[in-house]
């Protein structure tokens, strides 16, 4: 079974105004697109080709399809997402649960737990660069950040912060205190002192301090943080982008930010798959509601590198992501026009096109793709991808 689906662009204030049209070859419409959702989400379904306005999660219930595991989109940043991290399943199922009874609604501005399901996600750049902020770095790294703003009130209380207290870090920034030993505890106390209790003279003294700061280290850093400093006036999330990583992803590479990692994409072309849930715990750099006490809750504060997902090359032209969850993994297929390739599936798929022109086809269908169009594909153990271009193909996980 394939069911050709499309779906209308996000017009959320972050998007690019320019990088999906690119993608579809159209003019900009000069209104942001942030994301393209392809699924059967309520809350944006995908529309079945046709002109029926049949939504995909109408013609799976009628065609006695379980729902979708796993939502995709293609997603387009010019500027910060809000830095957030996403609950358990465990949390998820208490927390919904907790809201539905207290009687909130689900459309509410400052309703937390929309669904019953946790959020893990991963996204696949399709730009020549896409900028993310993702997990805490080591201390270490950040006290020489830090360091690197020279004097002033936000570096005092930061290092005092990150248990370095101003004079007692060493030539690098590193740590000599006890608290070096304790990075979480480190991370936990600082992160919750940043949403609740940072002012905003120190916040205005950190943007001062990013300005002049100069370091060929942290160069794309102080970078980074000067730009959402600039979108996010007097926002104490800039104290917790700070801590994080940037990660600059280029064309094939990809991150994953599992429950409780914090993340903000901040630009950039991507294909992003998640499991089909739409709770978010912000933890600031947005206008939108955060709950400081839930995303402590939730967050991990465990410090390391960005958790980057590197693709298993399982056959020619055809890369597949697999992150450690069951809900979903994302195979990325290109194909040239003597050299068709056959796609194993274990479940309901969606295929993506991404560029050129491509056939995905099964023992008795065949639908033709170009870049941002994609199919539903159900009731098939495998798909057959011809042409020229390439596709991305969203499935259930081995896990």
């Amino acid at each position: 079974m394939l069911i050709p689906i499309s779906n209308t662009p996000r017009d959320y204030s972050w998007g690019s105004v320019d990088l999906i049209p690119a993608l579809e070859g159209r003019e900009p419409t000069g209104r942001p697109e942030a994301e393209v959702w392809y699924g059967d989400h309520p809350g944006c379904p995908s529309v079945v080709a046709g002109g029926s306005g049949q939504t995909l999660d109408e013609a799976l219930a009628a065609a006695g399809e379980q729902p979708l595991p796993f939502l995709l989109k293609v997603l387009a940043a010019a500027s910060s997402l809000s830095i957030q991290a996403h609950p358990t399943i465990a949390q998820a199922r208490e927390s919904f649960a907790r809201e539905e009874d207290a009687g909130v609604p689900r459309d509410a501005a400052d309703r937390l737990y929309r669904d019953a399901n946790h959020k893990p996600e991963i996204i696949v750049a399709l730009s020549d660069e896409f900028r993310a902020l993702v997990g805490i770095r080591p201390l270490d790294d950040t006290r020489r950040l830090v360091a690197a703003l020279g004097e002033g009130p936000a570096r005092a209380a930061l290092m005092q912060r990150l248990g370095a207290p101003v004079g007692a870090e060493g030539a690098d920034g590193a740590a000599t205190g006890a608290d070096a030993a304790a990075p979480a505890s480190v991370v936990r106390d600082l992160l919750a002192w940043a949403l609740t209790d940072a002012d905003a003279d120190l916040v205005a003294d950190l943007v001062r301090a990013l300005e002049r700061a100069d370091s060929d280290e942290f160069a794309e850093e102080i970078a980074t943080l000067r730009a959402a400093a600039a979108d996010f006036p007097g926002d104490p999330g800039l104290i917790v982008a700070l801590l994080m990583n940037l990660v600059i992803l280029r064309p094939g590479q990809a991150l994953f930010a599992p429950a409780g990692v914090l993340h903000a994409y901040q630009s950039g072309l991507g294909v992003e798959l998640m499991a089909a849930s739409d709770n978010v715990l912000r933890g600031g750099l947005t206008p939108k509601h955060v709950d400081v006490p839930e995303l402590m809750r939730v967050v991990d504060v465990a410090t390391g590198p960005a958790p980057l997902v590197v693709p298993q090359e399982i056959a020619p032209g055809v890369r597949e992501y697999a992150p450690p969850v069951s809900d979903f993994a994302l195979t990325a297929v290109t194909v040239t026009a003597d050299q068709p390739v056959t796609v194993a599936l274990r479940g309901p798929a969606i295929v993506l096109a991404t560029a050129g022109e491509v056939e995905v086809r099964t023992a008795d269908a065949v639908v033709s793709l170009v870049p941002g169009a994609a199919v539903y594909v159900g009731r098939e153990d495998r798909v057959e991808v011809s042409g020229a271009g390439a596709v991305f193909v969203a499935q259930p996980g081995r896990a």
